[in-house]
């Protein structure tokens, strides 16, 4: 008797299960579409594992992904597995920064007040664009190694998912394309770029591989999509519709209003031990809280409490009650 592994989602945990499920035709496209973008990336090339050297095991990773007019798209996704990697031989440095949300909030401001435009994009398998400095082994993808080189390995030439240096590559790449075409860096945040042109203004900002892209005038925000393109792989999703979860909506009069309706109602509807009433005052200023008031552990809770904060400001405050060190009870289980 076979069983099959699936997500939430109704997603395979892995190549076996991908071609066993009824939608295996699907998924067989979505590594089919994966493989060619690893390929004309130029992401590895075959050669014989050296002495001394590990090949890294990777696997396939599916997502059925939601699209902005709810349509659903399947992919597949090649990941390394990088828990493998060893510090110093592998990869040094991997940090690597992300917008911060008050920058995003602060943007979003300013483009209510001075009614700029608003675009948004997406970098196709981004973290394959960066270079790595490391030489590195992997093993051939499974469902498709090469026949006749069964026994080869892959070198990596350009950073893969999974591996733990690959966001790192992906942000220097990028960073240095932002700043040959003349934008610059925002001290306080190094996912903001600004660039000032004769009678109006650019900002992007950078999350992995989402960008917002805010301007006066919408030829120039053109130009700057058709060098993005000429360099990445872009998604030009037109007009900004939703980004870390947010759903932005237009009104030129009111400003710009961020709804979370449907993130907000998948946290409720997985649990049903929350109290959905509303109230008009959630939580009073006098509250506090004991251990002895809740002997089950409410980790979850207030990882879903964290994961609406930036939907929810209002939440700011009073999650900050919920951590370990003001109420034992949101410790681990």
């Amino acid at each position: 008797m076979n069983y099959l592994l699936l997500t939430d989602g109704g997603e395979p945990e892995c190549y076996d299960e991908a071609c066993q499920t009824g939608d295996a035709s699907k998924w067989e496209l979505a590594m089919k579409d994966e493989m060619r973008s690893l390929i004309s990336n130029q992401t590895w090339e075959l050669a014989e594992l050296p002495v001394g050297k590990k090949a890294l095991h990777n696997k396939w990773v599916y997502r059925v992904k939601e699209e902005h007019d709810g349509s659903k798209r399947y992919k597949a996704r090649l990941v390394v597995k990088g828990f493998q990697q060893k510090e110093g031989v592998d990869y040094t440095d991997i940090f690597a920064p992300v917008v911060k949300l008050n920058t995003i909030r602060s943007v979003l401001s300013i483009v209510a007040i001075e009614d700029l435009y608003l675009e948004q994009l997406d970098v196709k398998t981004a973290f394959l664009h960066g270079d790595l400095d490391e030489e590195i082994y992997m093993h051939q993808p499974e469902g498709f190694s090469e026949r006749g080189n069964k026994n080869m390995v892959c070198r990596l030439k350009k950073s893969l998912y999974g591996l733990k240096q690959a966001p790192r590559q992906w942000y220097k790449k990028f960073d240095s394309f932002m700043h040959k075409e003349g934008f610059q860096k925002c001290n306080a945040d190094h996912c903001c770029y600004f660039k000032r042109y004769r009678s109006s203004y650019i900002i992007l900002l950078l999350y992995v591989d989402d960008m917002l892209v805010a301007g006066s005038d919408m030829d120039d925000i053109r130009r700057l999509k058709q060098q993005l393109s000429k360099e990445f792989d872009m998604k030009d999703l037109g007009p900004a519709k939703k980004i870390l979860g947010m759903q932005i909506t237009r009104d030129k009069h009111r400003g710009i209003l961020q709804l979370s309706q449907q993130s907000t109602s998948t946290v409720f509807c997985r649990d049903s031990t929350w109290v959905t009433k509303p109230v008009s005052t959630p939580l009073a200023s006098h509250f506090h809280l004991s251990k002895d008031q809740s002997p089950q552990t409410r980790k979850r809770e207030i990882s879903w409490l964290r994961f609406l904060t930036p939907q929810h400001w209002e939440f700011d405050v009073r999650d900050g009650l919920y951590e370990t060190r003001h109420w034992p009870c949101s410790g681990s289980c």
